[in-house]
């Protein structure tokens, strides 16, 4: 009797072998795409420095708008308070240019400083020097729940950039969209919720208290965002590749 194994079989072992492979690798992909936790919110935040560049423009208009006496020389304190901050969103941006360093950041802060900036100077007003980012912060409320609603979140198109190098292979993964559309649904609810107290704060006339939510309110609460998100997208892909093998 012949021990030879059939040549039919020597031929399947190494595909199955092959597919198994890559079975493991698909269910390990999810995980091993992820940068670590620190690199993800440093890329997403623009690291330390950035979020500091970003926050001395608000900053340096919120402390010193209500500090400033009415008049200085030819200027107001309101308007000395607007140029200050202005001129220093100015230099981050020059400084940063000048080092050739990425302006994505800086240009993104200059944008909302300088038109509420003009808006602010020509009304005389304290109150206008946050409308922009009022304004600009609603839509994007409204803009993330409906993109979760349609489930295309924004909050996974930039995890895509952030995390696997903007390919769209998460738009396969059900689990993935499911969680990063409820993220964005949370990140959609915090920007309402926050812009309508700036609103109530506008209509109050309070533009010290309205300084005070838009500067807490700000990267503040967006760093804690942002590091929840990356948590619990981790937290999920790994419960969907620890429940891989059992399921397969």
């Amino acid at each position: 009797m012949s021990t030879e194994t059939p040549a039919h079989e020597t031929d399947t072992e190494p595909e199955q072998a092959e597919s198994e492979v890559r079975e493991a690798a698909a269910r390990r992909e999810p995980d091993d795409d992820l940068p670590p936790f620190t690199e993800q919110l440093s890329q997403q935040l623009g690291g330390v420095k950035g979020v500091v560049e970003a926050a001395v423009p608000i900053t340096l208009f919120v402390v010193l708008n209500p500090l400033l006496p009415d008049r200085m020389g030819p200027m107001s304190g309101l308007q000395w308070a607007i140029l200050i901050s202005a001129a220093s969103a100015l230099a981050i941006a020059g400084w940063r240019a000048a080092r050739k360093e990425s302006m994505r950041h800086a240009l993104n802060g200059l944008f909302g400083i300088a038109l509420g900036a003009f808006l602010a100077w020509k009304s005389t007003d304290a109150r206008n020097f946050y409308l922009p980012g009022i304004i600009q912060g609603s839509v994007y409320g409204v803009l993330l729940i409906v993109s979760a609603l349609v489930r295309h979140p924004i909050i996974g198109w930039i995890y895509a950039v952030v995390a696997q190098g903007g390919k769209k292979e998460w738009r396969e993964n059900k689990p993935l969209v499911d969680i990063l559309s409820r993220i964005t649904i949370l990140w959609g609810v915090v920007f309402i919720v926050k812009n309508a107290a700036r609103i109530w704060l506008y209509y109050l006339d309070a533009d010290n208290a309205l300084g005070l939510v838009t500067l807490f309110g700000g990267w503040p609460v967006t760093i804690a965002l942002t590091a929840f998100t990356i948590w619990a997208v981790r937290r999920r892909m790994k419960a969907v590749e620890a429940a891989a093998p059992s399921a397969a």
